[in-house]
């Protein structure tokens, strides 16, 4: 622990012109007084770290030294590919591998570009979850993430999807990948001969097994979850309806609906009416999220058809007329 210290201390070092003791402390998660002592390590091992002494002072390397342990290990290069995610990160248990990753391309860059992931970091920034979810890491989460980076099979637990029984059903899956979709996180595993999809905060239990697995050379999982992205998406609409939409309803729909739907509906309509309605017909999720959906595009949306349906926009259509009316004569 004391020598990954000493090495990350010399990186940065390298990578600034000079840090003061509590620099170095917030850095390093430890007391100031270790600083001192870690300075005078490695002084004493021949490294040339120099303090210079007043309110102004703090830790330098002197001599242009340079240390040639910015070689990165496996691990630190393929999380420096994630840095851009850090939350990410930090779910999997990949923040202190990424951390040494980036000290050790800092420290090897030349001085003029050493600003450069700074920079960076204050011009972009990806925020993952949607509006209005509070994201939750999953207990499980860096287990799975280590058996995914090892190729590592396990044995897990797992809890069945609401609507279906309550109850748990045992796995033994090969780790293939894991996505980050709206905060939410899945795992791609492959169970027998089919690669599924699993959420993460769905399995109970995870053991790594000793034995690794042998990756399909084919398979890729941005395109592998992109189709299941597409056919989960397609599999909830399982109803349908009707709907005259004016011009600005039109320009709606994709907004409070499922978007592919909405375009192909929209591509479908015929030629607006009389009244410069188009009549589209719609694949939703049920009549109840076609409710809640499609209220949010007010008077510019009729609901033809099912009849059950239109009837609650009707006594929505009444109850707000008796809202607003009563509130208007007051």
């Amino acid at each position: 622990m004391r020598a990954a210290r000493l090495i990350k201390m010399v990186l940065l070092l390298q990578s600034r012109p000079s840090m003061t003791a509590a620099e170095l402390a917030r850095e390093l998660e430890v007391s100031e007084r270790t600083i001192t002592r870690d300075a005078l390590a490695l002084s004493e091992a021949g490294v040339p770290v120099y303090a210079d002494r007043g309110r102004a002072g703090g830790y330098r390397l002197i001599g242009g030294y340079r240390t040639r342990l910015t070689g990165l290990a496996r691990s630190e290069a393929e999380a420096l590919f994630l840095s851009g995610v850090p939350g990410a990160l930090r779910e999997m248990g990949l923040d202190d591998a990424a951390s040494a990753a980036r000290l050790k391309v800092s420290a090897a860059l030349i001085p003029s570009l050493r600003d450069a992931p700074d920079s960076a970091a204050q011009r972009f920034h990806l925020d993952a979850p949607g509006w209005y979810q509070e994201p939750g890491t999953p207990e499980l989460l860096p287990l799975l993430a280590e058996a995914v980076w090892e190729d590592r099979l396990v044995s897990a637990r797992y809890r069945r999807a609401d609507g279906e029984p309550q109850r748990e059903v045992e796995r033994e899956l090969a780790p293939y990948g894991l996505v980050l979709k709206a905060g939410v996180w899945y795992l791609c595993a492959r169970a027998g001969e089919s690669v599924r999809v699993y959420r993460v905060d769905r399995f109970t239990a995870v053991e790594l097994g000793d034995d690794r697995f042998v990756r399909d050379e084919d398979f890729d999982l941005p395109a592998f979850w992109e189709e299941r992205a597409a056919q989960f998406a397609r599999s909830l609409l399982r109803a349908e309806v009707v709907v005259r939409l004016t011009e600005a309803g039109a320009r709606g729909l994709p907004y409070v609906t499922d978007r592919a739907a909405a375009r192909d509906a929209l591509e479908a309509a015929g030629a607006p009416d009389a009244e410069g309605r188009v009549t589209v017909t719609l694949p939703v999720e049920s009549e109840e999220v076609a409710y809640g959906q499609l209220l949010g595009l007010g008077p510019e949306a009729e609901v033809v058809a099912p009849a059950s349906l239109r009837a609650l926009f009707a006594q929505a259509a009444d109850r707000m007329a008796a809202l607003y009316g009563a509130r208007s004569q007051r």
